[in-house]
């Protein structure tokens, strides 16, 4: 279970690392993934189709490695931040059942404009020998002000 802790935007800083979060690829999570959003395609849950395809094995798709980010992102953000934009969101290489997905990320940026406080991040993932797959890709969301959070004795 996430320690579920209020980042506010006072106390980011551009250059900030993100906590890394690691997600092993199991059959289970693949045939959950793809029943959840519906990708029923063969690559995403059946090791002889995905092999037959010319990949290594069943593998990941993205709305799951997008969730993966999301995942991320909220952990960062905490449950008062918003999460605004994410991606674009280009995949690399295979996560493959067996790997782990290990999500990374940096605080690029942060601004306010229209009374909200924003922080771009750039995320990426890398299986767990280290290897990118998937890009770069930005992600912008709004954290709440130390200012005008709620009074709590």
């Amino acid at each position: 279970m996430p320690d579920w802790v209020q980042r506010y935007w006072e106390d980011v800083r551009e250059g900030d690392e993100l906590p890394t979060l690691e997600f092993p690829i199991t059959i289970a999570r693949l045939v959950i993934a793809a029943a959840a959003n519906r990708d029923f395609w063969p690559l995403h849950h059946s090791s002889e189709f995905a092999r037959a395809s010319g990949a290594a094995d069943m593998y990941a798709n993205n709305i799951f490695l997008q969730g993966m980010w999301e995942r991320s992102v909220r952990e960062y953000i905490g449950l008062a931040g918003v999460l605004k934009k994410l991606g674009p969101f280009r995949m690399r290489g295979f996560n493959v059942v067996g790997e782990t997905v290990v999500v990374k990320g940096v605080v690029r940026r942060t601004w306010q404009s229209e009374g909200e406080n924003f922080v771009e991040l750039e995320l990426r993932s890398e299986n767990s020998r280290g290897v990118l797959t998937v890009a770069p890709g930005p992600v912008i969301a709004t954290l709440p002000s130390r200012a005008s959070a709620p009074f709590r004795p």
